[in-house]
């Protein structure tokens, strides 16, 4: 007689309309529109645009709150780094309710003239990641959502537009998103310089994957912190250009929330 074999959790119904067990949200605590930070801290940034704001709850490095913008409920939550944080980030925000997911991080130019603190719009990313691989098929492409991709290009050139003297720019194009950052090698910034990927990140292939395949739509604008071509970089002393990038591509998400009724 054969031992018998114990039923498998199925993980794609568990959760459903509960709190969720990483993020600690539940149904009813959030908007329909999420803008996803990787910085639990850079949360608070976002809650600077906000006004009724209220913390729905912090757990490892998923921060959520809400609050209104021109009238709107919106919910930023944290998704920490990489690919595999941002997809249960994603996966449970949908369970409780979000249907438009907008990352607003930080992300390395590959082509030569994209300075700190410019804006730079997702039009697509190349999956050099492990997580998207355990969705799906190797040639499956990670792609936003189109008319959020339009809207965020056209906010964020409106407020290149608003800011003459700024000194930023607004690029769009495709992006990668990469697991290890540490890994990248000379050789391989040069490869992706080379096919023309605009900037480097970590986790929009997941978001548009995810996004895509619960049937929610995606998008992403990054400010960037560093050209991994030209040398130049924030990440030491004490410039503001990617405080500033952070803050225009926050309020580009929100506006384009607003306008596209998300």
């Amino acid at each position: 007689m054969s031992p018998e074999i114990p039923t498998a959790v199925d993980k794609s119904a568990a959760g459903t309309g509960v709190r969720q067990y990483h993020i600690g949200v539940a149904p009813g605590e959030v908007g329909t529109v999420a803008l996803l930070p990787g910085d639990p801290f850079r949360v608070a940034l976002i809650a600077e645009f906000l006004t009724d704001v209220t913390e729905i709850a912090h757990r490892r490095e998923h921060r959520t709150v809400t609050g209104r913008y021109r009238g709107k409920l919106i919910t930023a939550t944290s998704t920490g780094m990489g690919c595999p944080s941002t997809a249960i980030a994603a996966e449970e925000l949908i369970r409780v309710g979000v249907t438009s997911l907008i990352r607003v991080g930080s992300s390395a130019g590959l082509q030569p003239g994209i300075a700190p603190g410019d804006l730079l719009v997702s039009e697509g990313s190349l999956r050099n990641d492990g997580t998207t691989a355990a969705y799906v098929h190797p040639g499956y492409p990670a792609v936003p959502d189109l008319p959020i991709t339009v809207e965020l290009r056209r906010q964020a050139d409106a407020r290149a537009a608003a800011e003459p003297d700024a000194g930023f720019r607004v690029h769009s194009g495709i992006n990668a998103s990469d697991d290890a950052f540490y890994a990248e090698t000379p050789s391989w910034i040069a490869e992706l310089a080379g096919m023309g990927v605009l900037n480097v990140e970590m986790e929009s292939s997941a978001l548009y994957v995810v996004a895509r395949l619960r049937g929610v739509r995606a998008g992403m604008i990054c400010a960037c912190s560093s050209n991994l071509v030209d040398g130049t970089s924030v990440y030491e002393g004490a410039d503001t250009r990617l405080h500033d990038g952070w803050r225009r591509s926050i309020r580009a998400a929100l506006d384009t929330a607003v306008q596209l009724d998300l």
